[in-house]
């Protein structure tokens, strides 16, 4: 398959995607169809017979990032304008054959973490199959449940203007495979919520050579006191305001067999050989655990990752980005080649804690801690991008109705920098950052 990128390929994209809604749509309404509605920020739906119906939303958020770092006498700036996001998706649901489906693609060219770019605009392409009411196997690409909490939340429905960097460090965000879940009710109100996933464990849009083996795991989640309401466990705000105390407690175990990335991203951008040119790749251990609770208003989350790494003995050679390989694995401050393998991966632990409180008038005051604790030989003491151990972010949101049609949030992040820190020009910043954001989300 040819791999999807540039500008005008997006638009093809979208141009296909109109399409099939088209048809679809001129198709139900041969078929009769029992309704046909529009709802703001719910998007447009097309019901025909054989309870059939299909849906298309979509969202676009326009983003500005003011960054300043302060240090040994330099004021370095940075000013960012972009299209955060600019997303549309196409869910269907076949209910007489306990089949439903959803694909999406974000046309932004912007990576889930805005870290980096996306040239493949995919996102999910799945179809589930409901097994009885409560077991469901999904086969396809989507987000994976082994990640972090904060990647089962919209990114139209995020308390804060960005996703934190527990997220940025450990997240795959998505993943190619099979995913099994259910959900079960223990005693009068309380549900537990297995998952099991086997995917391939390079990430998303792995149209090329699937490096490695499979990745292999799981999440559990309890609720003690009932189901949230209107997929509230799904949405970082309390929008609805819970009457009653909601809570899910997780945990979370992944093995991704013989990664060729940092964390499990993207296949083969980072390649190990042995002496007989054959692929020797590394495995990488992720765990984690984390809360959500809401009520009336209030809201929290709180999330716990760590990763760990099994190098092999016969490592000898690195591939090169230009696709030449190197004997010579050591680099300065590194004595063996499992230690210069795990430099290139991430590893570590972090915590990331928030809260906050949305009024009755929907405006929403949030708060933020997010602390990295990298290993000695691990990408995370990278100076351009990571080795900033603690952030601190405050935010004000506004809401202007309760579906998350429009939004305007605002935050102020402090950056407590660890010693060498490099701006993205790879030039020393000798002080700490401070990072203002704004973005307004207009849902469809």
């Amino acid at each position: 398959m040819t791999k999807i990128n540039g500008t005008s390929n997006r638009f093809q994209v979208l141009i296909s995607l109109i399409i099939v809604v088209l048809l679809t749509a001129l198709k139900l309404h041969a078929q009769n169809p029992k309704l046909n509605k529009y709802n703001f920020a719910e998007g447009l739906t097309f019901s025909g017979n054989e309870d059939y119906s299909i849906n298309l939303r979509g969202y676009v958020q326009p983003f500005i990032e003011l960054k300043n770092s302060t240090g040994d006498g330099v004021d370095n700036n940075l000013t960012r304008f972009r299209l955060r996001r600019f997303r549309l998706r196409l869910t269907g649901d076949a209910e007489k054959y306990k089949i439903d489906y959803r694909f999406q693609v974000d046309l932004s060219g912007t990576g889930e973490v805005g870290d980096d770019g996306s040239d493949a605009p995919i996102l999910d392409a799945w179809v589930r199959y409901s097994i009885t009411k409560r077991t469901r196997i999904t086969f396809g690409q989507r987000a994976t449940p082994t990640d972090n909490r904060e990647l089962y939340m919209g990114s139209h429905t995020l308390q804060l203007v960005e996703r934190s960097r527990l997220t940025s460090a450990f997240a795959s965000i998505r993943e190619f495979g099979i995913f099994l879940e259910g959900s079960y009710k223990l005693g009068p109100v309380a549900y537990i919520k297995p998952s099991f996933t086997l995917t391939n464990g390079d990430g998303l849009n792995v149209f090329g050579s699937d490096f490695g083996g499979l990745k292999y795991g799981g999440r559990l989640d309890f609720l003690p006191f009932g189901l949230f309401t209107r997929f509230g466990q799904f949405r970082q705000v309390d929008m609805v305001r819970e009457n009653t105390p909601k809570l899910v407690v997780g945990g979370t175990y992944s093995v991704n067999n013989g990664m060729s990335s940092r964390r499990g991203r993207a296949s083969g951008a980072i390649l190990y050989l042995d002496d007989m040119n054959n692929v020797a790749l590394p495995d990488y251990t992720k765990y984690g655990v984390d809360f959500l609770f809401k009520y009336k208003g209030f809201s929290m989350l709180g999330e716990f990752a760590g990763s760990s790494a099994d190098v092999p003995d016969n490592i000898t050679q690195r591939v090169r980005n230009d696709g030449s390989t190197s004997r010579a694995l050591e680099v300065e401050g590194v004595q063996d080649v499992e230690n210069f393998v795990r430099g290139r991966m991430m590893l570590g632990q972090a915590f990331n804690i928030q809260a906050g409180y949305l009024f009755k008038s929907l405006w929403s005051i949030d708060g933020r801690y997010t602390y990295i604790d990298a290993d000695e030989h691990s990408f995370l003491n990278n100076g351009t991008f990571y080795n900033r151990p603690e952030y601190y972010t405050i935010g004000v949101s506004k809401y202007f109705d309760r579906s998350y049609g429009i939004k305007v949030q605002g935050s102020f992040t402090y950056v407590d920098a660890d010693g060498g820190i490099n701006d993205l020009n790879s030039d020393p910043i000798g002080g700490d950052e401070w990072i203002a954001r704004i973005i307004t989300s207009l849902s469809f």
